[in-house]
């Protein structure tokens, strides 16, 4: 008989009996605690189902949040002051103007054009050097733009993107609830900031590093605007000095391209094109601007700004006025003094002044918030063109080359040969030679310029084949160049000797010579193969060939040319010469009468006499001429012109 499966059929022996355990002590009674305040229940959130790691949110369930609007052009490179202006900058601004509305000669050149010229330097010189430090740009692709670096932008909601974070009590880190041993996982924040990027990154709303203003601190730019600056004042002082009014307008033409170049800063040409718009922009930014320094505390307490300032004036002008007049009252040579100080008072005279003071004061409070603020004009920069093939530019410039050489040799020979070898090959005399073909050398030269500046643009320079040849090419064109322009200097000379000196003539020559020079710029620019320093040096050779011009006294040096001409061939154009300005004067004495006579009488009446702020040396060495020499009566029968 079999046991069934479970039994066992080893015998066990019987198990002791347990000794009886000591029966422990009840505890000591406690003190009920007293019952807690009743909370209110909190919602149970659900608890997320086990895994390995938190599930990332859906891009439909992450918060939105609307993206800031992206700052145009003008925001980012010229966003302007944040302050408004300083009470001491808009006293000097509204001093300069008084001085320049009062002073300035508008109907001749004269000191007066000097002296509102360094008031005026003065002004912005003050708004420049107690101009609040510029803020930061934001850069372009900041959707913020104004904060801090490393500035986190919107608030990141729990379990947002980041460091990733596990929620409290998830599965895996605790136990069931009310289970023990189980040791409770550590609980993750609510909300994980996520860690802030570096300086420039998605994160971060403002560039890292002190504020710099643009192109307008750094060296060469401070070199560059100190440079503009002083040529704008060397053209304005032409005005005391030349009595020539057509080479003072010049001057003054030249003196708005340097004085905008001095307060915007740009270099490269898209920059100089931009700058020239900003002064007349500036001028309507400018009032808010302004107007925002009314509200100015000044020393913390009272209003400040433009009403202290107008204050300060009208007491300053109540001051001045009631002591002048006794002051002139009392002496006769005070007085004088006084009346050639001031200007006339007249209706006319007045109205007169208000429409100066208006004009100037508009112009030097935008060129003030130019400089309180300048515009970033680096980098702007056309933008790269597409490379041309090899053969589809070295072609054309070869054969231009080859074209240039050929005329350079007829020029070599027609230089060697004389009048007699173009008498005789071309029937022309000399001078019809010279007079026929200086305005087209002219127009080749300037042509040849943008010939250059395309090649520069198109021409590839990838290799080093590339780079050789670009240098050949060019090299030998704007070699040749200088001859074609040496070739027009010799024409022009000749042409002169024949047919007298003009100031259409001299000037024209001297825009020849300035384009020589720029030829020369251009080779070392082909050599370095750099030419991000050649718009700035070819609108100063402008300004030096303008400034050349004036310094050797253009009517002075016609009216000597002529002179010379007429003692040698008895040949000159009286009519001509009688309308030149009294820079003449002095040349023209020299002539025999009755053409001395006949040339000086048209100059003598257009000498008047000058106040302070229209003294000018070329009419007061004409008036000292005059006065040793008078010109003969009116009745003088003048002699026809012989020649033009």
């Amino acid at each position: 008989m079999t046991n069934p499966p479970d039994a066992d059929p080893t015998p066990r022996p019987p198990l002791p009996s347990s000794t009886p355990q000591p029966a422990l002590p009840s505890p000591t009674p406690q003190p009920p605690l007293p019952s807690p305040t009743p909370q209110p229940a909190l919602p149970r959130q659900p608890l997320p189902p086990a895994m390995s790691r938190p599930p990332l949110a859906s891009p439909a369930s992450r918060p939105s949040f609307p993206a800031a609007p992206r700052p145009s052009l003008v925001q980012r490179r010229w966003p302007g002051p944040r302050r408004p202006a300083r009470p001491v900058a808009l006293g000097a601004v509204l001093a300069a103007t008084a001085v320049c509305a009062s002073v300035v000669p508008l109907d001749r050149p004269g000191l007066g054009w000097l002296v509102a010229a360094l008031a005026a330097a003065a002004a912005l010189t003050t708004v420049a050097a107690t101009a609040h430090p510029a803020e930061p740009a934001a850069p372009a692709d900041s959707p913020g733009g104004v904060g801090p670096v490393g500035s986190a932008g919107p608030p990141a909601p729990a379990g947002s993107a980041g460091a990733p974070t596990g929620p409290a009590g998830s599965a895996g880190d605790t136990g069931p609830a009310g289970s023990a041993g189980a040791p409770a996982g550590p609980a993750g924040p609510a909300a994980s900031a996520a860690p802030t990027g570096p300086a420039g990154s998605a994160t971060s709303a403002g560039p890292a590093g002190p504020a710099v203003r643009p192109d307008g601190t750094g060296v060469p730019g401070r070199i560059g605007r100190f440079g503009w600056a002083g040529a704008t004042l060397a053209l304005v002082a032409v005005g005391p000095v030349r009595a020539a009014g057509w080479l003072f307008v010049l001057c003054l033409l030249a003196a708005v391209v340097t004085g905008t170049l001095a307060v915007t800063g740009g270099r490269s040409p898209l920059g100089m094109l931009v700058g020239a718009w900003l002064p007349p922009a500036a001028v309507f930014r400018a009032l808010p601007w302004a107007s925002r320094s009314r509200h100015r505390p000044h020393g913390g307490t009272g209003p400040g700004g433009v009403g202290r300032v107008l204050v300060s004036a009208g007491v300053t002008a109540v001051l001045l006025l009631v002591f002048g007049l006794l002051f002139s009252s009392a002496d006769a040579v005070f007085a004088d003094l006084l009346g050639n100080l001031l200007p006339e008072v007249s209706v006319p005279g007045v109205i007169g002044w208000v429409f100066r003071f208006l004009l100037v004061g508009a112009a030097l409070l935008g060129a003030a918030y130019l400089l309180a603020a300048p515009p970033d004009l680096t980098g702007l920069h056309v933008g790269a063109a597409r490379p041309v093939r090899r053969l589809e530019w070295a072609v054309p410039l070869g054969l231009l080359d080859v074209l240039f050489a050929a005329f350079v040799l007829v020029q070599l020979t027609v230089l060697f040969g004389g009048a007699g070898h173009v008498l005789t090959t071309a029937g022309l005399s000399y001078a019809e030679y010279a007079r026929g073909g200086f305005w087209q050398l002219l127009a080749v030269s300037a042509l040849t310029l943008l010939v250059l500046a395309g090649a520069g643009r198109w021409a590839p320079r990838a290799t080093r084949a590339d780079r050789i040849l670009f240098r050949v090419l060019l090299g030998t064109l704007t070699g040749l160049s200088l001859v074609v322009v040496a070739s027009a200097l010799y024409r022009m000379q000749v042409y002169t000797d024949a047919y007298g000196a003009t100031r259409l003539r001299l000037f024209v020559a001297t825009v020849e010579l300035a384009l020589g020079l720029i030829f020369v710029f251009v080779a070392v620019a082909v050599l370095r193969m750099r030419a991000g320093w050649l718009p700035s040096l070819v609108v100063g050779t402008a300004v030096v060939a303008l400034l050349g011009l004036a310094a050797v006294d253009p009517d002075r040096s016609i009216a000597d040319r002529n002179v010379d001409r007429y003692l040698r061939t008895g040949s000159i154009d009286l009519d001509y010469l009688s309308r030149l300005s009294a820079d003449a004067v002095v040349a023209l004495d020299r002539l025999p009468e009755p053409q001395r006579s006949c040339a000086l009488r048209s100059v003598a009446d257009a000498v008047p006499a000058d106040g302070l702020w229209a003294a000018n040396l070329g009419r007061s060495r004409a008036r000292d001429r005059l006065t040793d020499r008078p010109v003969r009566a009116d009745d003088l029968a003048c002699p026809p012109d012989w020649s033009r």
